[in-house]
């Protein structure tokens, strides 16, 4: 790995923890409006289920529980908004040793984070969990108008770097986002294999699947 100058990571479910973030808001969304109900534990895993780990709109996503919740007073849907925005970045956890990972490797290589998402969102969880100053660079797909697996958003990056694509190497857990996005100018990858299942039709491997940040630090 001595061509190597930087190690780009994504965001949710790579450093965040973003099932265990998610599951704490659910929580707190079921604290505060179905307080009313007496067993909470089929709409925690309705929430989630709809939820389909972060891929569905959020709009969409509150206007689906609008209707399918037993709410005792329906919220405005601007409402609901407003509390995801805050109570989402209040709730999130950071991958078991992000911090002791990513801090390793700067003793070697540049950092970078590439995420979609919203940019108030995304860099408020950046902001809760104190992880901004571990990055020399962050990229938000909101905020750079292009998002993965788009290969654009992944040239932003190796522009910022000055950097050719061998001399980089992103880690995701998405197979089409991350691992193919990545490979797509020609980035070397490795896959952190969390909740989504590979995809067969890929062709453009990872280098390495790992299930821990932690084996990080022996492979590069």
């Amino acid at each position: 790995m001595d061509h190597i100058k930087a190690v780009i990571f994504d965001l949710d479910n790579t450093i965040l923890n973003r099932t265990m973030t998610f599951d704490a808001f659910t929580q707190s969304l079921i604290n505060t409006y179905f307080s009313h109900l007496e067993s909470t534990e089929e709409i925690s895993k309705r929430i989630i289920e709809l939820d389909q780990d972060g891929y569905k709109d959020k709009p969409l996503l509150f206007n689906e529980l609008l209707h399918e919740l037993p709410w005792a007073e329906h919220p405005p849907h601007a409402e609901l908004m407003e509390f995801y925005g805050r109570e989402y970045v209040r709730s999130s956890v950071l991958m078991e040793q992000a911090r002791e990972v990513v801090q390793h490797l700067r003793g070697k290589y540049r950092t970078g984070l590439i995420t979609n998402g919203q940019t108030n969102i995304q860099y408020g969880k950046i902001d809760q969990l104190g992880i901004r100053e571990d990055y020399d660079h962050i990229i938000v797909s909101e905020e750079a108008g292009v998002k993965k697996p788009d290969p654009r958003i992944f040239q932003l990056a190796l522009d910022h770097f000055g950097l050719t694509p061998e001399q980089c190497i992103y880690i995701g857990d998405h197979p089409v986002n991350d691992i193919e996005g990545a490979a797509s100018v020609g980035m070397s990858t490795i896959w952190m294999k969390v909740n989504q299942p590979w995809q067969d039709r890929i062709t453009s491997g990872p280098l390495h699947t790992i299930k821990h940040l932690s084996e990080l630090k022996k492979l590069l």
